[in-house]
């Protein structure tokens, strides 16, 4: 078992994004996870990401507040507890509409030719 508590996780700077404070639960270390790492994003009122894609796929679970996620024209608001994978390749919007902080947990394969 690999531990790791939540006051050892440090913040990232993910790339395209706005009004967020990213910290890396697990991943790019020692004895983590092989296959993909973990974060938890912060993002404030009208923080967001994007427009963008990557060429993994990634998931997004809203942990508190709302999350609106867009992709080909189409909003979708997740709410705590809400999830959505974005396929590899697919160009995705995200933005925090409400007035309330939004935490989102992601989870991200390593980009390929990257070993923890």
């Amino acid at each position: 078992m690999h531990l790791k508590r939540f006051s050892d996780a440090k913040p990232y700077d993910a790339p395209n994004h706005r009004g967020v404070v990213g910290l890396r639960l697990q991943g790019f270390e020692p004895g983590g996870p092989t296959n993909q790492w973990v974060g938890l994003s912060q993002f404030l009122p009208g923080g967001g990401a994007g427009p963008d894609s990557t060429p993994f796929e990634k998931v997004y679970i809203v942990i508190d507040g709302e999350m609106t996620v867009m992709i080909n024209g189409t909003e979708t608001v997740l709410k705590r507890f809400d999830s959505c994978t974005i396929p590899g390749g697919e160009v995705r919007e995200i933005i925090n509409r409400s007035n309330h902080n939004c935490t989102m947990m992601v989870v991200i394969p390593y980009p390929p030719g990257v070993k923890p």
